[in-house]
């Protein structure tokens, strides 16, 4: 006889005995602040109206709007602010600010001196372009006053030499004898006279 009827008797001992391990899904841990270590992705919506494909004019989309990650995210690599804690430098949690218009320049006696030579420079191309715009101003202004005394210079030379023709026609007038006059007298001419 074979041993086949042992054989569900071992799977009942199976059932019955309890398991020494147990797995149970666990909580994540708690979601840490990545703003320290790396720089968050950017991404910016874009309207699109209504508009034919550049690909088919035959397909029109309709409006709508478009994501575009505009900077993938990535490692900040920038040095963790240092605080100095009973004389020695510890580590912050807290990274540097990320935007330059935050973070503080160096200053030294070389920036500063720099700095001023800047501003002074500034200054003095300001004034400049104030003198040239209003010597410019002055110019146009006379370029204007020049156009203006060409056109009365033209207009008096055509005067002056329509003056010009109407005297020398009068001169010649009066430089020619006058016509002889055909008046009737009541003389008989002479190569009739007896």
């Amino acid at each position: 006889m074979k041993p086949y009827y042992l054989i569900p008797l071992v799977f009942l001992s199976a059932c019955s005995t309890t398991p020494k391990l147990t797995l149970r899904p666990q909580s994540p841990p708690p979601a840490k602040d990545n703003s320290a270590v790396r720089y968050p992705e950017l991404v910016r919506a874009y309207h699109f109206g209504r508009y034919v494909d550049p690909n088919d004019d035959l397909v029109m989309h309709e409006q709508h709007i478009v994501y575009r990650v505009e900077e993938n995210t990535r490692w900040d690599l920038r040095p963790m602010r240092t605080a100095t804690i009973g004389g020695s430098a510890a580590f912050a949690t807290e990274p540097a600010p990320r935007d330059a218009a935050f973070s503080p320049l160096p200053v030294n006696d070389a920036v500063l001196a720099e700095v001023n030579a800047q501003r002074l420079a500034t200054v003095q191309i300001m004034m400049e372009a104030q003198t040239l715009s209003s010597a410019l101003a002055q110019f146009q202004a006379a370029l204007q006053q020049a156009k203006t005394n060409l056109q009365e210079t033209a207009v008096l030379r055509a005067s002056v030499i329509e003056m010009k023709s109407r005297l020398d026609a009068i001169e010649t007038a009066q430089r020619q004898p006058p016509p002889a006059s055909n008046i009737a007298t009541n003389e008989p001419p002479d190569s009739l006279s007896p």
